[in-house]
């Protein structure tokens, strides 16, 4: 009776099984898996949402890219962070996670293949599997920093692959993409037919200024390329339900793109009218709101690296953007046994590396977002049972 693209075992695995009995016996967990910013404590301005209630929200004019209004408010953010794009190239969705898919079928024939990187954000599989689309992983390579393997990824390429996924900066790995990197990429694009599709949605949440980094897929016009991003990271909002995408590229693939992007997002019109009649005052509020995340990032990263030091088995990997930071950690037990004790003796939860296909034993993710006292006292717990497990 049901499709293929969603596994029959459903069964829950044995962290979100522990998870549920703690919760369900009002344990009171440390969460440092937490990716919502609206439960972090940020101060977020008391009248932010106004501009949901405007009355030219009860107008409904459908759009298929969404309202001019709407996507020049998006030209001028990327304006601000010098980056020039023109309207007519802004596409709205309702999430990054609805621009994948978007994208799938735009590219994609069921059974063709896009290639994403691995460690990286773990739903890309899920992404591509309810388009009928495969998941193909190339690696990313660790040698003191981050790196994409361009040789592998070029090994990784068959007939049927159709698209090359980025995170830049990657999640959960906080690298960026370098120009090098970059330039290899859209060659290697153009040469096989391929597009760029490039997550950016911790783009402007750097822990370290000073690091040398591409600012985005957009920079270079060699490859038919996607730039996506959205409300949910750059004000942290996820609640609001709006994303972006630029199309960018030869004018030649430029333009079919859009062409059919617009029967696709005309099949749909899913982006709601009161928040893209909101998003230019949204937009014109998010610096204060994104300086509050980097600070707290920021602060939470330094306060981790201050304290890895004292346990020497532990190493915690660097990191130049995004709300993840990575721990390696002595190898003696599974990161399942050891993500497990950690919540049921200490009551903190954390991210085994394996969530992330990293691609051996023992990772843990942290997130940096959580306020700095929850962090702190988390944190120390899972230092000492890491170095414990030795």
């Amino acid at each position: 009776m049901f499709s293929s693209r969603i596994s029959s075992d459903l069964t829950p695995n044995r962290l979100t099984a522990a998870l549920a009995r703690l919760r369900q016996a009002r344990v009171e967990i440390d969460d440092l898996t937490e990716s919502n910013p609206t439960s972090v404590g940020l101060d977020y301005p008391a009248r932010l949402l106004d501009p949901l209630a405007s009355p030219a929200g009860l107008a409904y004019l459908p759009q298929p890219f969404g309202l001019p209004a709407a996507r020049d408010a998006v030209v001028a953010d990327f304006r601000r962070r010098g980056i020039s794009v023109t309207r007519d190239r802004v596409v709205l969705t309702s999430s990054t996670s609805e621009a994948y898919s978007l994208l799938f079928k735009l590219l994609c024939d069921p059974g063709d293949e896009v290639l994403v990187p691995e460690p990286s954000y773990p739903l890309f599989g899920y992404l591509a599997a309810l388009d009928s689309v495969q998941a193909r992983a190339y690696r990313l390579e660790y040698h003191g920093s981050w790196s994409v393997d361009i040789d592998a990824l070029k090994r990784a390429t068959h007939e049927r692959t159709r698209a090359i996924v980025v995170v830049n900066p990657n999640n959960p790995t906080g690298s960026y993409l370098k120009r090098q990197e970059l330039d290899a990429l859209a060659a290697h694009c153009r040469a096989h037919g391929l597009a760029l599709i490039g997550d950016e949605v911790f783009a402007e949440y750097v822990l370290d200024a000073d690091l040398p980094r591409s600012c985005s897929v957009l920079a270079q016009r060699e490859a038919l390329s996607f730039g996506l991003g959205g409300l949910s990271k750059s004000l942290g909002l996820p609640q609001l339900k709006l994303g972006w995408m630029v199309v960018n590229g030869p004018d030649d693939l430029v333009r079919p793109a859009l062409e059919r992007l617009e029967l696709i997002c005309d099949t749909y019109l899913s982006v709601a009218t009161p928040v893209q009649v909101a998003l230019p005052a949204l937009l014109a509020e998010g610096s204060a709101i994104r300086k509050q995340i980097r600070d707290r990032i920021t602060r939470n990263y330094r306060a981790l690296l201050g304290a890895a030091p004292r346990f020497p088995s532990i190493r915690v990997l660097p990191s130049e953007g995004g709300w993840y930071a990575v721990l390696q950690v002595p190898a003696m037990q599974s990161e399942e046994s050891l993500v497990l004790r950690l919540l049921e003796a200490d009551h903190v939860l954390v991210h085994p590396g394996y969530f992330f296909d990293f691609p051996r034993e023992a990772f843990l993710v942290v997130s940096l977002l959580p306020a700095p006292d929850v962090f702190d006292r988390a944190i120390a717990r899972v230092l000492a049972q890491a170095e414990a497990a030795e």
